[in-house]
């Protein structure tokens, strides 16, 4: 039998609102992405300060994945390139 592991219990703050964050990854990496989301979102206020909470939180997880696909695409680019200089 496989024993449970404790989750991670985390409190992170971001744009001034406090959250709790459980899971699986080590707190100082729940930070870590906490503080990042927080960055984010406050760069893309300040180019849309008029943009309410939920719309702000729409276009940062728009703009989070934009980035996440690009750099997943670059990746398997790279071990494409890789594999043709090993092959």
């Amino acid at each position: 039998m496989t024993q449970k592991q404790d989750k991670t219990r985390v409190t992170v703050e971001i744009r001034n609102r406090s959250y709790t964050i459980v899971g699986d990854e080590d707190a100082s990496h729940v930070r870590l992405v906490a503080s990042l989301v927080d960055q984010k979102m406050r760069e893309i206020h300040e180019m849309n300060p008029q943009l309410d909470t939920a719309s702000l939180a729409v276009l940062t997880a728009i703009n989070s994945m934009n980035d996440y696909l690009a750099l997943k695409e670059d990746y398997a680019s790279l071990l494409g390139s890789i594999k043709k200089e090993r092959g």
